[in-house]
């Protein structure tokens, strides 16, 4: 056990001391917030207005297209179609709008065109082709002969308000709020598995290759080896994420007090007070999303963020390590990674195209139990509420699990770590296992 906790020691210290490992635990959040910054800077940029050219022969349809700040139409119905074209060509127009006169509005829906150099956008021409459906709409009423004002009057438009079982007012999008809490709970685990497990594995192939592993395993074993290299570097990881949990507990605690949210139980007379002092206010809104955010089960996320990472990293570097262990170099590591990488992958994909639907279902619940891919679809499901005991057995399955596929790692790496010069094969790794 000595040898074991020298060999993590070791792993530890050369993590937390290089330089690139302290300088990215704390410019990581900053790069964060000036990547999201800047996001929103370049959403708010407002591109060059483009000037859309219209021929109208029919004369019905021209004055319904309004210019704004994108777009601006222009009146060319009175030019030559083949003038128009030729612009179109040499970029004097970004396009061209025909609308051809016919005898009945079913040939006119079905002849207009609009020509350009490149492909629009999608919402660009559904909104062309909502301006144009919208008048035609409005003369099929006339000659069917029904009254426009009164279809108008006898539309309904429906708001539903949400309302909590408790009474509280509810919002709506809280639900993408949650999966985006809980997919960048996961998305972090899986980049940082990869990332951590890379690591290991390059780690190895060092030692591998620069034959300093021959000397140690004189002294240690192999199994002590690979786990002390998994669990060093696992911890490294885990004293980052607190880092980074720290700061981002500060943020949230310096804009609960920005934005006046008290941290605490909904059904006191001081945040009930402040939930309709929020609800008068202009910006309330703000006040309210951070309010459910903080009804959010933190605790749990954080706790249970921790031990998914920690479990899952576990899981997947002893194959990051088996494969450093039966390779010479990085170049011949892609043949097993891939299957490594899918479930990930596969973890992510159904945690926001099925949790999100339905979070409590039988896919979101079946791939939050598999080993493989319940560190991410778990921390997804959490922010919705997750009972306790399925908490509890995806937490024991993917720990055995994890002592499972390690004893099988241990062969592979115990085998692999002194062979040199072949490329392995699946068959030859299967091979391994039986030694």
């Amino acid at each position: 056990m000595s040898k074991l906790l020298l060999i993590i020691k070791r792993e530890f210290i050369a993590k937390v001391r290089n330089k690139s490992f302290i300088v990215m635990t704390f410019l990581s959040p900053l790069l964060f917030v000036g990547i999201g910054v800047f996001v929103g800077y370049l959403s708010q940029m407002k591109a060059d207005q483009k000037t859309i050219a219209i021929h109208d022969e029919t004369g019905k349809f021209v004055n319904d297209f309004k210019s704004d700040e994108e777009y601006k139409y222009v009146n060319f119905s009175n030019v030559d179609v083949k003038t128009l074209k030729d612009s179109i060509v040499s970029e004097s127009y970004e396009g061209l709008l025909l609308i051809p006169k016919t005898t009945n509005n079913t040939t006119l829906q079905k002849g207009i065109q609009y020509v350009s150099n490149d492909s629009p956008g999608v919402m660009f021409v559904e909104e062309l082709e909502s301006i144009i459906a919208k008048r035609i709409t409005a003369e099929n009423y006339q000659t069917q002969g029904l009254d426009t004002l009164k279809i108008n009057k006898a539309k309904a438009d429906v708001a539903i308000n949400l309302t909590k079982a408790s009474g509280e007012e509810s919002l709506k999008g809280l639900n993408e709020i949650k999966i985006g809490i809980g997919g960048a709970f996961g998305y972090l685990i899986m980049m940082f598995i990869v990332i951590y497990g890379n690591m290991v594995m390059r780690s190895v192939i060092e030692e591998k290759t620069s034959r300093i592993i021959e000397v140690i395993i004189s002294s240690v074993k192999p199994f002590q080896l690979m786990m002390g290299k998994i669990i060093g570097t696992s911890l490294a990881g885990v004293l980052q994420f607190l880092i980074w949990a720290l700061l981002g507990l500060t943020a949230m605690l310096i804009l609960s007090s920005i934005f006046g949210v008290q941290m605490g139980a909904a059904s006191s007379p001081q945040a009930q007070q402040a939930l309709e002092l929020a609800q008068k206010e202009a910006g309330g809104t703000i006040q309210l999303y951070l309010k459910e955010i903080l009804n959010l089960p933190i605790a749990t996320i954080t706790i249970s963020f921790i031990i998914y990472f920690i479990g899952g990293y576990f899981l997947y570097s002893s194959f990051y390590a088996s494969i450093g262990a039966a390779v010479d170099n990085e170049t011949d590591s892609q043949q097993f990674l891939l299957p490594i990488i899918m479930p990930l992958i596969l973890g992510v994909y159904i945690g926001f195209f099925t949790v999100i639907n339905d979070p409590h279902g039988t896919i979101a619940t079946v791939f939050s139990m598999i080993p493989l891919t319940s560190p991410i679809v778990m921390m997804m499901r959490i922010p919705f509420g997750v009972p306790w005991w399925q908490i509890a057995i995806s937490m024991t399955l993917l720990f055995a699990t994890f002592f499972g596929v390690v004893w099988f790692a241990s062969k592979i790496y115990r085998v692999g770590i002194l062979m040199y010069g072949k490329k392995p094969s699946w068959k030859e790794l299967y091979k391994w296992l039986k030694y």
